[in-house]
């Protein structure tokens, strides 16, 4: 169970994850050795996943982002299996979700170019076995970046 501190921890967390048990402690009104194990506690307990250092994707050459709605044609373990090992083994695919609705899957792309994301299209998930279909939404520009989870 959370309490008001551990909340007010993982939000602080969540802005700042480089945040040191001292400065957690400043900000929690705790001792560096009670926020410290606080942490600790919500790490073991699930509640903190890991930590990530966020990328600008531009200065990484990465200059197309967009969304991919796929559609399956069969629907079986084996099929759904191996979409999702194609998924993971593509790094332009950031996250993937499968969806309620008309679609099956959703999946978070980056590439350099049209070029690249015509290639992962055409080349990669539309030829998968399992694939009916495909639309794609290329982002023209983020309103928000992805935010801390609300506490």
């Amino acid at each position: 169970m959370l309490d008001a501190t551990d909340t007010r921890l993982l939000a602080a967390l969540q802005k700042n994850a480089h945040l040191t048990a001292h400065q957690l402690g400043e900000l929690l009104n705790l001792s560096p050795s009670q926020a410290g194990r606080r942490r600790q506690r919500l790490e073991a307990e699930g509640y903190i996943t890991g930590y990530a250092a966020r990328l600008d994707p531009t200065k990484l050459g990465l200059h197309v982002q967009g969304f991919i709605q796929v559609h399956l044609s069969t629907h079986g373990p084996e099929q759904s299996a191996s979409f999702a090992r194609m998924v993971d083994a593509r790094p332009e695919i950031i996250s993937a979700w499968t969806m309620t609705g008309e679609a099956d899957y959703l999946l978070h792309v980056y590439c350099a170019d049209l070029s690249a994301l015509n290639a992962l299209l055409h080349e990669v998930i539309l030829p998968h076995p399992a694939v009916a279909r495909v639309q794609s939404q290329i982002v023209m520009d983020q309103l928000k970046r992805d935010a801390p989870l609300p506490t």
